[in-house]
């Protein structure tokens, strides 16, 4: 069975891919580099601290005496982060060995944003304007946030299941659901293995996923690739909740966080001389580490020993995920009633989602009167959907080579050997001459026999 596994890569990951001249431009912003440091390993944290003022580079034996003996991999770890940022710059000197020191521009802003003080992107409009919005409710942005991410799920799974339709022109969605969906010649769009396994990823690791094909496709909208970044990044700092001049962005910031609002990451309203933008708690987790349990949202799944689910939930995403790999049985107001069985795991497998995925779903997503507990799924459960998964996997496929017809046994075992040492031999018959080898050694045991018959 095939295995695709989606990595969502957080923005770190996208800013150590940028040049070194764009990263600069980035760590001009005195925000970003506060992003950053947020984002780092706690050690790597400490590092970035305690040579904030320090000038001179400093030698890789003074910065290993600040770590205790135990946490040499985590400073391992550290330095890799850092230098993949390019906050740290590194130098080799015959007599001292190598050293670090830390980007003078990054070092420069992140000194002036902690002694001063930060000032924010921009402020929030004046509550003169504010108290008469209703929509500045938490619990309505809230709302319209949960309400545009889950129809732009629906939309993926299928856009019949979606009660109102998003207003994704067809070029951003295709952007959206790059590598999620593939549709042949007159047929309609139907999920690859990815979209299946992007269904059952954490909210913030799905946000993740499309904001990086949103940026990594922006040079084709004639945007720039670190503007963008450092604008979402900006983004992460405002309140959420809090009503924001558009006068104040440029126009392809207008133009981003209209494609934002499509996703529920912004909401837009316009007044009547002004418009302004609300960020959404998704905005905010744009800076937030995937590991970060304090973002995730409250469970709703209960699993039985006898392979029963209960899920409390109103929302027609969470019935549609449900029964990608089991079976719904009936829908109240309030409640999905279903079954892990073999027909609907097989039927999962077989659309590429793995048990281990299903397994972490579950976890992440149990009621808190079972999340508490360890652990969270009953053992007979998940041991049940691993045994079934391997059920799939007896039969490995590996691409091979036959050869026959050698004209002596001698010829034959020297083959055999010859493969043999190459680690290549996968069966051989000695009685008809015959053996089976990897495709990896095939060009090698060709040049071997070519050999022979010289």
């Amino acid at each position: 069975m095939p295995q695709v596994k989606i990595i969502a890569r957080n923005f770190m990951d996208m800013v150590a891919a940028l040049p070194a001249m764009k990263l600069d431009q980035l760590y001009q912003n005195a925000f970003i580099c506060e992003a950053i440091l947020r984002s780092l390993p706690p050690l790597a944290k400490k590092y970035v601290i305690q040579m904030l003022y320090i000038e001179e580079a400093v030698t890789t034996k003074s910065i290993e005496e600040w770590v205790l003996p135990d946490g040499l991999s985590k400073h391992k770890v550290a330095i890799d982060r850092l230098l993949q940022l390019r906050i740290f710059s590194e130098a080799f000197d015959r007599s001292s060995g190598t050293s670090y020191r830390l980007n003078p521009t990054f070092q420069s802003n992140l000194q002036k944003h902690i002694t001063c003080g930060g000032v924010l992107p921009r402020e929030p409009m004046p509550s003169s304007i504010t108290a008469r919005l209703p929509s500045l409710e938490d619990l309505a942005v809230f709302a319209f946030a949960l309400e545009q991410w889950e129809c732009f799920l629906l939309q993926l799974i299928n856009s019949t299941q979606a009660e109102k339709m998003t207003n994704i022109s067809p070029s951003m969605m295709r952007i959206f659901q790059r590598g999620l969906l593939t549709q042949r010649d007159k047929e309609p769009p139907r999920l690859t293995e990815s979209g299946f396994q992007f269904l059952l990823m954490d909210t913030n690791a799905q946000l993740w996923y499309i904001i990086r094909e949103y940026i990594s496709n922006s040079e084709e909208r004639d945007v720039d690739s670190a503007d963008l970044i450092s604008f979402l990044l900006e983004l992460s700092f405002h309140a959420t909740g809090e009503a924001y001049n558009m006068n104040t962005l440029t126009e392809v910031q207008r133009n981003t966080l209209k494609d934002l609002a499509d996703l529920g990451l912004v909401k837009l309203q316009q007044g009547r001389k002004e418009s302004w933008f609300i960020p959404t708690k998704l905005t905010t987790n744009l800076s937030v580490s995937l590991t970060d349990s304090s973002s995730r949202k409250e469970g709703f799944v209960v699993v039985e020993t006898n392979f029963r689910i209960y899920a409390y939930s109103t929302s027609k995403l969470h019935c549609e995920i449900l029964r990608l790999f089991s079976r719904i049985e009936y829908q109240l107001p309030n409640l999905i009633v279903g079954a892990i069985t073999k027909e609907s795991l097989y039927n999962a497998f077989d659309n590429g989602i793995t048990a281990d995925q299903i397994i972490s779903f579950l976890q992440q997503n149990a009621h808190p009167r079972v999340a508490e507990r360890v652990p969270s799924v009953p053992e007979n459960v998940t041991d049940q959907i691993r045994l079934w998964e391997s059920d799939l996997n007896r039969v490995e496929m590996t691409p091979a080579h036959f050869y026959d017809e050698f004209p002596t046994r001698d010829v034959f075992e020297a083959a055999c050997d010859f493969a043999r040492e190459y680690g290549g031999l996968l069966w051989e018959d000695s009685k008809k001459m015959r053996l089976v080898v990897k495709t990896d050694v095939h060009m090698h045991m060709r040049e071997h026999l070519r050999r022979q018959r010289q």
